[in-house]
């Protein structure tokens, strides 16, 4: 079970920090993402890191504003979004898969996500 945390409203131009806790262990080749969906829209895809190595990949429209990250402790893996812009408004969702893809269905786990609005 994936279980998101961290949205809000804020102003553009501010900062936010979710969190994905998994209920169980994440295991080394685990890719975990984010995604964000707004109504009437497909999901689109944010960030995805590889959790044995490491390795990032980010969405175009958030490269150099948002950074993933892990924690191994904590079991959770990290969104810090920077320089908040209304287009990011949405609900962003954390997800597990086994591929390094930035497709949706891919992944086979999602959590229920949550709300992020950004007001100008």
């Amino acid at each position: 079970q994936l279980v998101e945390s961290g949205g809000g409203s804020v102003q553009a131009g501010d900062s936010l920090r979710l969190s994905c806790k998994a209920s169980e262990r994440i295991y080394s080749s685990t890719v975990m993402g984010w995604f964000r969906q707004t109504p009437g829209k497909d999901r689109e895809f944010v960030a995805l890191i590889r959790w044995n190595s490491g390795r990032t990949l980010y969405g175009d429209s958030v490269k150099g504003r948002f950074t993933i990250s892990k924690s191994s402790a904590e079991n959770t893996v990290y969104l810090q979004m920077n320089a908040l812009k209304t287009e990011d408004t949405a609900v962003y969702y954390c997800a597990a898969g086994s591929q390094y893809s930035s497709v949706p269905s891919d992944y086979r786990s999602w959590g229920r996500g949550t709300q992020v609005t950004v007001a100008s």
